[in-house]
């Protein structure tokens, strides 16, 4: 599988709570963010997959552990690790560095879904393969 993949983002006023310490919940807007571009980065688009696939991804779980605050104007470090890849759903391991202090760490499993453009409304949200292209890409070994 695919190498750890890292995203630098920096921690913006709209992050924090009034001390200027990043909110707790911010840290999945930060993985959220990283898996984004992490799937951009192996050519895949989520807006085209929805568009084109019919298919999207859900957060099913996730399982964070809060270790070191970050704080406004840090520069972040935060990572992707595929941990598992099923038929429908992805298992990741997601770190938030600032330099080397490991701020927060956790696991997400994500889950592909027909997407909102189903001819079906009982369908809409049913679990689904993920598309063979995106499998491909995360099975084929990296130079």
């Amino acid at each position: 599988m695919n190498p750890t993949f890292h995203r630098e983002m920096r921690v913006y006023w709209e992050d924090t709570d009034a001390g200027g310490v990043v909110f707790y919940a911010n840290y999945l807007k930060f993985f959220e963010r990283a898996r984004t571009e992490w799937l951009r980065e192996l050519g895949f688009s989520q807006e085209q997959m929805r568009l084109q696939d019919g298919v999207m991804f859900v957060v099913g779980s996730t399982q964070v552990r809060y270790l070191k605050p970050a704080r406004l104007d840090d520069l972040l470090q935060v990572s992707v690790e595929l941990r598992e890849l099923g038929r429908a759903s992805m298992l990741l391991f997601q770190q938030a560095f600032c330099g080397e202090r490991l701020l927060a760490e956790g696991e997400i499993r994500i889950g592909c879904v027909q997407s909102l453009g189903s001819t079906a409304e009982q369908d809409h949200l049913k679990p689904t393969r993920i598309p063979a292209s995106l499998t491909q890409a995360l099975n084929e070994p990296t130079p």
